[in-house]
């Protein structure tokens, strides 16, 4: 008789959320097992008690997914849940913290697929912006499009800490291959002239870019907004926008809303949830295997 399949889903927060458990049982884990407020200190034990409860063929049905709230956290505790396994002990892992790496991960492959459709260009040598950058969502769109080749900025309220983020970013996540610049919220109306794409990921409800920045934006491509609590991000994108022109705009840029960068978002958690099971060796799961996953997915539509 096969193990049922469980995913063993570990946060640092209070609660685990919701929507990831949704995702989990939906993509045919059988049992999805909340731990609440884990310190990562605690993984390496969790895991192993995790592996040394099945045999090694008990384990292709195990799986362990990592949450959260801080994608630096996250990412370091899948490399400590990697570590504190060996052959045959080992089970896939998936780190996608606040849901921030697929999002992020679905918004950077849409506007990839509409720079090429729409102006026959790709991220090579682009200026983006990340408004609200120093959250999740920004820190992981920052890194896939400043490994795709684009030149980008970090937008926060307080320079020092935009900084630190963007250099945390350069160096943890993009292995010291690439460099994101910061800049003050304050100061982003002379980034936006310049800007080729920009990026709203800031709270939900506060809006980032107005109409008449839109206006002056001479070279502005693609605007995206991620959240779909009004007022919107950005002035004139609704959340129904998936590749629609902005009405503001005086460079013809499109605007891609929270809808349809999320329709893709769910497609991509679900598939690497789903990879998790099908897989016959154990894999580990973060930010850019969830782009690969979406650029994928966005191909397999056409």
């Amino acid at each position: 008789m096969s193990k049922p399949f469980i995913l063993h889903m570990f946060t640092t927060a209070k609660n685990l959320s919701p929507f990831d458990v949704n995702m989990a049982l939906d993509a045919g884990w059988i049992s999805a097992v909340p731990y609440i407020n884990v310190e990562p200190s605690e993984v390496a034990g969790l895991v192993q008690d995790v592996i040394f409860s099945r045999s090694p063929k008990g384990l292709k049905n195990t799986g362990i997914f990592i949450g959260g709230r801080d994608t630096k956290q996250a990412m370091d505790m899948l490399k400590t849940a990697k570590n504190s396994m060996f052959k045959p002990f080992t089970v896939s892992v998936f780190s996608d913290p606040s849901g921030a790496f697929t999002t992020a991960a679905a918004m950077v492959a849409i506007v990839e697929d509409e720079l090429k459709l729409k102006f026959d260009t790709n991220f090579e040598n682009k200026t983006v912006l990340v408004l609200g950058g120093t959250g999740p969502v920004g820190q992981a769109a920052s890194v896939l499009a400043a490994q795709a080749g684009a030149n980008v900025r970090m937008i926060g309220r307080q320079l020092d800490k935009t900084q630190r983020i963007a250099d945390m970013c350069s160096q943890e996540f993009g292995d010291n291959k690439i460099t994101i610049a910061a800049g003050l919220d304050s100061e982003k109306s002379q980034y936006i002239e310049d800007a080729d794409i920009i990026f709203s990921v800031g709270a939900a409800g506060i809006q980032l870019l107005n109409a008449e920045q839109i206006k002056s934006a001479k070279q502005l491509k693609v605007v995206t907004d991620v959240n779909a609590v009004p007022p919107s991000g950005v002035e004139g994108l609704d959340a129904f926008f998936n590749g629609s022109a902005i009405e503001s705009s005086t460079s013809g840029a499109i605007g891609i809303g929270a809808l349809a960068i999320g329709n893709i978002k769910y497609q991509v958690q679900s598939l690497l949830l789903k990879k998790m099971i099908d897989n016959e060796d154990p894999i580990y799961l973060h930010f850019e295997h969830a782009f690969e996953m979406a650029r994928q997915y966005i191909q397999s539509k056409k």
